[in-house]
């Protein structure tokens, strides 16, 4: 019985692996051919690929052949508008020089007839005085003679009438002409135009002021941007310089100097320095005060800054300051008498031409002064008024008729200004500008009424080689745009200073 069961595994063994062979066989079949499948069907799909892309080439090369024929005939027909106008061109210039020809012959034959017309006035004044016995001079004198002899009473009485009719006029008119006369002479001003004058304790200072071989007197003017001039009058050293500002503050750190004794170029610049501050308080103080008397509050620190600024300003000869100040009572009591707002027509009569405190600025002072007030917050009312006073715009209300009118009251008033003294002014401005224009520059003073200008250049961009060319440039840009009835001499300083501490 165990026999029998040993043989029936062992068969059932035997059968369930030939079983399990079979299937694995099928199984194996079966993926060999799905693959095949796959594989016909991935080679279909990548012909296809493969044609659409051929197609897609075909297509951009023939884009891009009739895209490259066309550009040809493009090219082909501008050639040929090329040449058309170059011929045209030539056919100008031919028509040009047969114009310039004719003309050449016409001025040839206008010349002769000018020449024949001469000959034969000369033969008919040579006629006339053989005829008349009488040269061309004698002619004249009997012509006139005779016309003398026979209206000569009518010209004396012409005369007397007219005497009669124009002298009460006349009388008038040289009553006026003296009365401005002594008017302008009897008005006291002082004005600081061009010079400022130092008295010294003693002529041997001009020597110290001066120092070994001018170092001293260099330092000085190339610091302050003033020219001092020592041989003049004795004991005196006259301050040259064109901005008031700088004349003060020269003045100001000469006499410290003078009274510190110690005059040599550290010390100088030491003074300069302190000086320079001090000058800035200065103006402070004058705006407050101005602000103070003008019964003005809580104005902005700056714009009362700049209102002091307006003191070493001038306007055709006329203190900045001062002019702003009596434009501001005029506005106040016109704004009074006719019905305006006073205190409005105050500030913009103040404050007119607070642009002019701006050395360097693109456009008018009237567009400077507008961007200051905008900027410290003034009243729109005060904008509007002082924006008209040199009619860069139109009056859009009653207290800016007032400012204008106040304005040209104190600008008109006799002796008030002088024209030549800003001509000179804005000239003089004008050559520190355009030598400021070019780079490298550190700063530029014109001296000696503007026939010399000093030009510092900054070290460490400038060489010797490029200082050298950048002074002829500078000479070159004066001659040809700025026009001065003497030569101006430029002086180019390329300064290299180093510091160094020992400890």
């Amino acid at each position: 019985m165990e026999t029998n069961f040993f043989v029936f595994v062992a068969l059932s063994f035997i059968l369930g692996y030939v079983l399990r062979q079979e299937i694995v066989k099928r199984n194996v079949q079966s993926l060999e051919n799905k693959t095949r499948e796959k594989l016909l069907k991935a080679k279909e799909e990548a012909e296809k690929i493969l044609l659409e892309a051929r197609q897609k080439a075909n297509e951009l090369l023939e884009e891009k052949r009739k895209e490259l024929e066309t550009s040809e005939k493009r090219i082909l027909e501008m050639q040929g508008l090329l040449v058309e106008r170059e011929k045209k061109l030539i056919e100008k210039e031919n028509l040009q020089e047969e114009r310039e020809k004719e003309l050449q012959k016409k001025e040839g034959f206008l010349k002769e007839r000018e020449e024949g017309l001469k000959k034969i006035e000369e033969e008919k004044k040579k006629y006339l005085e053989e005829i008349s016995r009488l040269s061309e001079k004698e002619a004249k004198e009997q012509l006139f003679g005779m016309i003398e002899k026979m209206y000569q009473q009518d010209f004396l009485e012409r005369i007397n009438r007219l005497k009669k009719q124009y002298q009460d006029q006349y009388e008038k008119k040289a009553k006026e002409i003296l009365a401005t006369c002594i008017e302008r002479l009897a008005l006291f001003q002082v004005q600081n135009l061009t010079t400022t004058v130092l008295p010294l304790p003693s002529e041997e200072i001009k020597g110290r002021i001066i120092g070994k071989e001018g170092r001293n007197i260099r330092t000085f003017e190339n610091l302050t941007g003033v020219n001092l001039i020592l041989d003049e009058t004795p004991e005196t050293v006259v301050i040259s310089s064109f901005n008031p500002l700088r004349r003060h503050i020269a003045k100001r750190a000469l006499e410290k100097l003078i009274q510190d004794g110690r005059i040599q170029p550290a010390r100088i610049e030491e003074i300069v320095k302190e000086t320079e501050k001090e000058v800035e308080k200065e103006i402070e103080e004058i705006g407050e005060n101005v602000a103070f008397e003008m019964n003005l509050v809580d104005l902005p620190k700056e714009l009362i800054f700049l209102l002091g600024k307006l003191k070493f300003r001038t306007s055709y000869g006329q203190n900045a300051l001062l002019h702003s100040m009596e434009v501001a009572y005029l506005s106040e009591a016109l704004a009074r008498e006719i019905g305006a707002d006073p205190v409005v027509a105050k500030k913009a009569g103040l404050f007119h031409d607070i642009g002019k405190v701006i050395e360097e600025t693109e456009g008018s002072h009237v567009e400077a002064g507008i961007k200051i007030l905008e900027k410290y917050g003034i009243e729109k009312e005060v904008i509007l008024a002082m924006k008209s006073h040199h009619e860069d715009y139109p009056a859009e209300t009653l207290e800016a008729v007032i400012v204008k009118t106040a304005d040209q009251i104190s600008g008109a008033r006799p002796g008030a200004r002088k024209d030549t003294v800003e001509d000179y002014l804005k000239r003089i401005g004008e050559l520190e500008k355009l030598v400021l224009s070019f780079s490298g520059i550190e700063k530029a003073w014109a001296l000696q009424a503007g026939r010399e200008i000093r030009v510092f250049v900054k070290a460490e961009e400038i060489d010797d080689l490029t200082a050298e060319k950048l002074a002829r440039e500078i000479a070159q840009k004066i001659a040809s745009e700025l026009h001065f009835p003497w030569d101006v001499k430029v002086v180019l300083i390329r300064e290299k200073r180093v510091i160094e501490y020992a400890r």
